[in-house]
């Protein structure tokens, strides 16, 4: 890596020092982000944070967490992957990106420190951990949130966002993701999931894989902390599909909400809702966090996470969802029958070179699709079109280089009543999102 000129003065600048530690890729680990953190006094022990890890979910759990805090005139920073509009997204303040001015201001306080360590035998950090540490310095030297989000980029235990000591943590759920990374079984993805769980912070789950939860429990139990787990400690009931997303109500050993509503689509957003609201409950009960059942009523309604299940009245229809997983296309296909029962659909997907077409398409083939497009995207990790169709368990599955040329193709070949929808990695959705709200 290039060091630069020390008299960095302009965001771009900035940005393009960052953008240099892509090189180092993916290197998980902890020592270089906590060395990091030390030599900038390690800002994120003066924050209060919540920590929130898994396989799906994540984005609208975070959302389901910000928006009620928001409502109850709270001020709360999160730190998410990845962005749809802009860079600055990641960093954000009740929804509103870091600013230029303040991104800048935390790079030169920790460039130096980044550069030091590259020239160490650790190596040089990655971009997600030099931006783990730019935001832990934002948040407590600039904008003193009231509460953080942190987001786990990938697995877990070895993290960048596993240096944060939160007050509560949430791990949604546990799928195939990752496997040359995080293991290829379920029971090595939930220990690298189960990671994050720290001593004497509690967990919250979704995850109803009775081997998977047994990994959460016997990691709490060695933590010497709690597991909330959906179904035994807090449940989802009466649940029930609208055209503008779900109505449920919660229960738990601490407390229980009649007839809340999400707008977003899917019957697992419910739970994802579930696993805010037990969150909630343990810090309104031992950290006094000033959160009503009204804040949660009117911050519920408003969540809302693009590019996931993200539905909009284009002509036609569009609807795009960061379904990267089985179990995220299981979700997408489970959501379409519960939403758009009747109507026929065009798929237009986009995914990275690791993934298996066969596995990842399976769950759609029970659905009326009258097209599917396999498409490339601007992404070094994109995997190109012509090797993903030939893969494909889905009939009349063509291949195009061009994912707006498949568009503008579907365009003028879709009845009024379809829906075209846009799947697959989340870096391929927020170019699609990019190119819409352009």
């Amino acid at each position: 890596m290039n060091e630069r000129d020390a008299n960095m003065q302009t965001y771009e600048q900035a940005r393009e020092w960052l953008s240099d530690f892509t090189a180092n890729g993916m290197r998980p680990g902890l020592d270089r982000v906590r060395m990091m953190l030390e030599g900038i006094g390690n800002p994120e022990r003066r924050l209060k944070s919540i920590h929130v890890g898994g396989t799906n979910g994540k984005g609208s759990t975070v959302s389901f967490l910000k928006e009620p805090m928001k409502e109850a005139g709270l001020v709360c920073g999160t730190f998410t992957s990845p962005y749809v509009h802009e860079f600055r997204e990641r960093i954000a303040i009740n929804g509103e990106p870091i600013s230029k001015e303040d991104f800048l201001e935390s790079v030169k306080a920790v460039k130096p420190i980044a550069e030091s360590i590259a020239k160490t035998p650790f190596g040089s950090p990655t971009e997600f951990e030099v931006l783990t540490v730019i935001a832990a310095h934002y948040f407590a030297s600039k904008a003193f949130p009231d509460v953080v989000i942190w987001e786990v980029g990938l697995g877990g235990r070895l993290d960048s966002t596993n240096a944060v000591h939160p007050m509560v943590s949430i791990i949604t759920n546990v799928g195939h993701d990752h496997q040359a990374i995080l293991g290829d079984t379920i029971e090595e993805i939930a220990r690298e999931k189960a990671g994050i769980i720290k001593s004497g912070v509690p967990v919250v789950t979704c995850e109803t894989n009775p081997d998977v939860v047994s990994i959460f429990d016997e990691t709490a139990a060695d933590a010497r902390t709690r597991l909330y787990q959906i179904n035994r400690d807090f449940e989802v009931l009466h649940a029930a599909s609208n055209s503008q997303g779900w109505t449920f109500s919660f229960q738990s050993n601490l407390n229980h909400i009649n007839d809340l509503e999400i707008t977003m689509l899917g019957a697992h957003q419910t739970k994802n809702a579930a696993a805010a609201l037990m969150a909630f409950r343990y810090l309104i009960m031992y950290y006094a966090l000033p959160v009503d059942e009204e804040h949660i009523r009117a911050g519920l309604k408003k969540a809302a996470w693009i590019g996931r299940l993200d539905y909009r009245e284009t002509e036609p229809a569009m609807l795009l969802d960061g379904a990267h997983n089985k179990e995220g296309m299981e979700s997408l296909a489970e959501a379409l029958n519960e939403h758009f029962s009747g109507r026929r659909f065009h798929f237009i997907v986009g995914m990275t070179k690791e993934k298996d077409p066969a596995l990842l398409l399976e769950p759609l083939k029970e659905l009326p699709i009258d097209s599917l497009s396999m498409v490339t995207f601007d992404f070094y990790r994109a995997a190109q079109a012509e090797d993903m169709t030939e893969k494909s368990p889905i009939p009349r599955t063509t291949a195009s280089p061009d994912w707006r040329a498949a568009w503008e193709k579907v365009q003028q070949e879709a009845d009024a009543q379809d829906i075209v929808v846009f799947a697959g990695s989340l870096y391929f959705i927020s170019e699609v999102a990019r190119f819409i709200h352009s």
